[in-house]
Parts: C-alpha cells; structure tokens; sequence
C-alpha cells in the first residue's frame, strides 16, 4: 500500500516536473511558437472561406492565393493607417501630457474647494499619461513586431492550407482508436472556429463602432484608437477597458472632462452590448470555460507567449481543455476549467 502510494507520488511528481520542463521550453523558443501558433489560428479561420470557393468550383491552389493576398491587403493596409497614427501620436505625447496635468489639476483645485483633499503629486504619478498610454504601445508594438516575421507566417499558413485535406487520412492511420480521435478534433476545429469567427465580427463591429464615436466627437487619431479596440477585444475581460484609458485621457486633454465621460460611457455602451449580448446570443453556450479560467488563462498565457498569447489565450485554454477531457487522468482538471453550464450536466448526469 505505502509502495502504491509512492508510485502515485513519483508519478504526479514526474508529471509536475515535466510540464515545469515544456513551459520552460516553450517561453524560451516563445519567438518560433508564437509565429506557429499564429498560423495555425489563421489557417483555422482561412478553411472554411477556401471551403466556399471550392464550392464554386474554384481550383484549391487559386483558392488559398485569393485568400492570402486578401489577408496581405488586410494587413498592409493597416499597417499603414496605424503606422502613421502612432508616429503622429507619439511626437504630441509630451503636449498631451503637459495638457492632461493642467486638467486634473484643475479638477483636484476644484475638488479640494469642497474640503475633498487629494494629494496632487501621488494621482499625478498614476495618472501619467505616458505610462498609461504605453500599455496601449506595448499592445500595438507586441501585433506589430509579428509583423517582421509576416512572410514565415504567412508561408506556414500557406503549407498548412494546402495540408488540410489530408490531416484527417493521417489521424485514421496514426491513431489507435480512430474513430474517437477524430471525433475530438472535429470538435476543437469546429469550437475554436466558431470562436475566433464569432470573435473576430464582433471585434471588428466593436472596432467600427468606436472609430465612429470618436470620429464624431472630433478625437485625435480615431482611426488607431478602434483598431486598438479590435485588437483588445480578443482579450477577455480587460482588453476593452486597456483599449479605453488612451482614447479617453485624450478626449480629457481635446474636449474636456465632460466629453471625455460622455465617451467613456460610450466605450461601456458599445461594450456592453457587444460583449454581454451580440456575442453571447451567437456563441450560444460558449467555449464551456468559467469566467475565472478565462482571466487566469489570459495572464498564464501572456506571460509565457506575450501579447499574441493574451490574445489567443482562450483558445489555447480550450486546447488544453479538450485534450483533458478525453484523458482519465486529466477528467477531473476539466470540470474544474468547466463553466456552469458544464457543471451542471455532469451533476443532472
């Protein structure tokens, strides 16, 4: 009995440490994983468009290069726009800054009036603008600097593509039990698709609808502003509130404190609606992960793979998951990475 313990032990001990080995691993060669990972999530979501060309009876290789070039124009063209907002915006940060301390110290001057005393030098400090603007940066600099290995992505994608169709022969002839593999995944394929589909309209409206309010309120930049929104709203739970501080200490320094709550409201408009109901009603059930593993999966994964592991933090969380479903061992990590949902179907059952 004492010896099958410690075999027990030994065991999940030699399983902690491997694993320890492998995160290791991965956060050190993070410069070869992520632009792997990147192309394996667009080759996902490129699948079903080839799908629809092929139902036209588009030939599969006219197919992916209409596909390709789409993203590349995509791409470019953003890269454009924001580059040329972020060169702008970076050279007036100092008069922005100048500006948005003169505000609040007005504001702080007018709150201590009423016997509402705040010490000046401590709400400056974290309200400096350039450290809270380069959150934002760092954000735009961590999705631009995958930019410079865009042609190896965008080479990966391509053989990935053009793999695709024999994947699933290869599963069948490597895998024991075929048929449940392949079960499992067409259901990863079928979840993260649906997920980064659903994802990417939602962020993309997102995106719009910010640029129009701020567009319509006369804010600096509006254009980089929404594709930081676009961007941010991959990030569960606080991408959209990142995505707000810049946007908003703006309208504090161009329009005023009023304006700029007037905006601020808008931003929990847009995202409230958006994220509490547009994508809720589409996603259905969701991905089947409590709100408590999506935030943790978002700093795990940001710190081990950067801005682009926040990113994909939730379907690199729905990996993990899968592949603990299907593992005897791993069953009862699952329902505790399960949302409510999930929970209460293995309890009816």
């Amino acid at each position: 009995m004492v010896q099958q313990n410690l075999t027990g032990a030994s065991k999940s001990l030699l399983v902690f440490a491997a694993l320890i080995v492998v995160l290791a691993g991965l956060k050190l060669a993070s410069a070869i994983v992520v632009p792997f990972l990147l192309s394996v999530f667009i080759a996902i979501i490129c699948s079903p468009l080839i799908e629809l060309l092929g139902r036209y009876r588009v030939p599969k290789g006219l197919a992916i290069t209409i596909v390709i070039l789409l993203i590349l124009l995509v791409v470019v063209s953003l890269a454009g726009l924001v580059g040329q907002s972020v060169n702008g915006f970076s050279q007036n940060v100092p008069v922005y800054k100048a500006q948005l301390q003169n505000e609040f110290s007005g504001l702080l001057s007018t709150l201590a009036k009423y016997n509402i005393l705040i010490d000046k030098e401590r709400i400056m400090s974290f309200l400096d603008p350039g450290k809270l603007i380069d959150v934002a940066a760092n954000t735009l600099a961590g999705v631009g600097g995958i930019m410079a290995d865009l042609f190896l992505i965008i080479l990966t994608v391509v053989f990935m593509l053009l793999e695709a169709p024999y994947i699933g022969k290869k599963v069948h002839l490597a895998l024991d039990d075929p048929e449940m593999k392949q079960k499992q995944i067409d259901l990863f394929l079928d979840s993260v698709n649906s997920y980064l589909a659903i994802k990417t309209l939602v962020s993309l409206a997102t995106g719009l609808l910010v640029t129009l309010m701020l567009w319509a309120f006369n804010i600096d930049y509006f254009i980089l502003w929404g594709v930081l929104a676009f961007f941010l709203n991959y990030i569960p739970n606080i991408g959209s509130i990142i995505a707000a501080i810049p946007a908003v200490l703006l309208a504090v320094v161009l329009q005023g404190v009023g304006v700029a709550g007037v905006i601020a409201a808008g931003y929990m408009a847009i995202n409230t609606v958006m994220g509490n109901m547009i994508e809720p009603r589409f996603m259905g059930k969701g991905l089947g992960l409590s709100p408590l593993v999506v935030f943790l999966s978002l700093l795990f994964w940001g710190w081990l793979l950067g801005t682009v592991g926040m990113l994909l933090s939730v379907p690199l969380t729905m990996v993990v998951k899968i592949a603990l479903e299907n593992s005897e061992e791993g069953k009862w990590l699952a329902v505790l990475l399960g949302g409510e949902e999930q929970v209460n179907e293995e309890i009816e059952q």
